[in-house]
Order: C-alpha cells, then sequence, then structure tokens
C-alpha cells in the first residue's frame, strides 16, 4: 500500500523546494495542496492527469477522504504544505485523523519562511555577542497562546525573534515587545510574502515600524522579525581567527 507524503513546498520560490519533494511532487497522482499559501507555480511540476486540490476550500473531513482513497487505491499521494510544516503547519490534525484509518505518512522537511525571510535580508539571526538564540512565536488569536509563551513574556529575553501570523496586529505587537523590555529604538523587519516575486522588505524601529506596515497595506503572509541582530552592531574578531577555527574544527571531530 502506498502513503501519504507530507512535503514543505518552501516559503514562496518555486526554486526552492528540496530535490526529494520535487521527485514526490512530480510523481505524484494526487496532490493536495494549500491554497494561497503556497505558490501555485509548483504545481507545474505535477503531472499532466495528477488529481489536484485546493485545501483552502475543504475541511479536515474532506481532505482525509481524499488521502484515504488515494491510498487505499494504491496511488502517490502528496500533502503541499506551506514553508515547513514542523512551524504552525496543522501537521498534527492531519496526522491523528490518518492514524485513526490506519493509513501510512512520511515527511519530507520544507524551506520555512522564517529562513527565506532572514536570507531576503541577507542577515544571520545569531550573531556573535549579540545574540545565539532565535524565539520563533506568534500573537494569541483564534488559536490560544500559553500565557508563560505571551511576547512580552519572551521579550525579556531582548534576543533574535520571528513572529508569525501576527502583522494585521502590529501595533499591539510592538506594544508588548516593549512591555517585555526591548528598547523602542531595537530595529525590527517586516518581510511581505519572502521569496515570492511580489517580495516586500521594511526596515525600522519599534518606534516606527507599525506606521511603515500601515503605509504600505501590509496585513497578512508577513513576518515580523525583531532584534539587535538587525542592526549595525557585530564583533567577529575572534570568528576567523586561526586559532579560533583549529578549536572549532576540532569540536566538529568530536571534542566536545
Amino acid at each position: 500500500m502506498s502513503k501519504v507524503h507530507f512535503v514543505g513546498a518552501g516559503p514562496g520560490d518555486k526554486e526552492l523546494i528540496t530535490l526529494k519533494g520535487y521527485k514526490l511532487l512530480k510523481n505524484a497522482d494526487i496532490v493536495i495542496y494549500a491554497g494561497s499559501l503556497v505558490n501555485p507555480e509548483l504545481l507545474d511540476y505535477c503531472k499532466e492527469d495528477c488529481e489536484i486540490y485546493n485545501s483552502a476550500v475543504m475541511d479536515l473531513g474532506e481532505i482525509i477522504d481524499v488521502m484515504e482513497r488515494g491510498v487505499r487505491e494504491n496511488k502517490e499521494v502528496v500533502r503541499l504544505q506551506t514553508g515547513d510544516f514542523s512551524i504552525y503547519g496543522s501537521i498534527r490534525e492531519q496526522v491523528e485523523e490518518l492514524n485513526k484509518v490506519d493509513v501510512g505518512f512520511d515527511c519530507i522537511p520544507g524551506v520555512s519562511s522564517f529562513l527565506g525571510a532572514s536570507s531576503a535580508l541577507g542577515v544571520e539571526y545569531t550573531v556573535p555577542e549579540i545574540s545565539q538564540s532565535v524565539i520563533i512565536t506568534r500573537m494569541e488569536g483564534r488559536t490560544p497562546v500559553p500565557e508563560k509563551e505571551s511576547i512580552q513574556e519572551f521579550a525579556k529575553h531582548q534576543t533574535s525573534m520571528v513572529i508569525f501570523l501576527s502583522v494585521q496586529e502590529i501595533e499591539k505587537v510592538v506594544e508588548r515587545l516593549i512591555e517585555g523590555g526591548y528598547p523602542e529604538d531595537t530595529p525590527v523587519a517586516v518581510v511581505y510574502k519572502a521569496t515570492w516575486p511580489d517580495e516586500m522588505a521594511l526596515r525600522g524601529t519599534l518606534t516606527d515600524i507599525a506606521a511603515k506596515v500601515r503605509e504600505n497595506g501590509i496585513n497578512k503572509t508577513a513576518l515580523i522579525m525583531v532584534g539587535r541582530f538587525l542592526g549595525q552592531d557585530y564583533n567577529n574578531s575572534k570568528l576567523y581567527d586561526k586559532d579560533f577555527v583549529h578549536e572549532y574544527r576540532g569540536n566538529e571531530d568530536g571534542e566536545n
């Protein structure tokens, strides 16, 4: 019997799907893709007789029915999820239902939009002596957020932060970031549709980013990036020092 293949579609650019994901998509008999969140150009990789379904107009039961039918008919079934499904991908609900009907699956990771966004700006989240950790989070909405994981709680760390699914409430996000401890001059970037042809990137600080977002009409499909990693502070005095590189390579060989 075949199985369902969950494939991370990448952040937008059709060439940023993995080679393994591309091969599965190319050979699929059935593809269920995540509506407007997935670049429709990816569907050009599908063969002519592939059955294609837009999950934006389907409920969970309908999605599972298509998956189960395809597998029972021994067809190759691909569930094409935006970015990488491990971050706000809603894969858990689907997996639970597949388990109930004894349908197998595997998962092929993709490039997340938070990686596409950093590449679009040419920045690194982990800058020596500035930040060595990244917090990925979101504002509460229809899906609640645990109290200990609120934006203002995470802001106390003042490390690099990426905020998904929240740009529509940018003023509230800024308010909570400042309330949590980020100084008002903290650099911020908002990247709309990272790696898509109509990508837009805005830079500012907590003081002015909300106004820039509103001026440009961005209210969905954008990431908010916050932290000093976006600024000019940088200390690379040791990074490519000969002794440091020798020590680093030693650690790579298992000298932990």
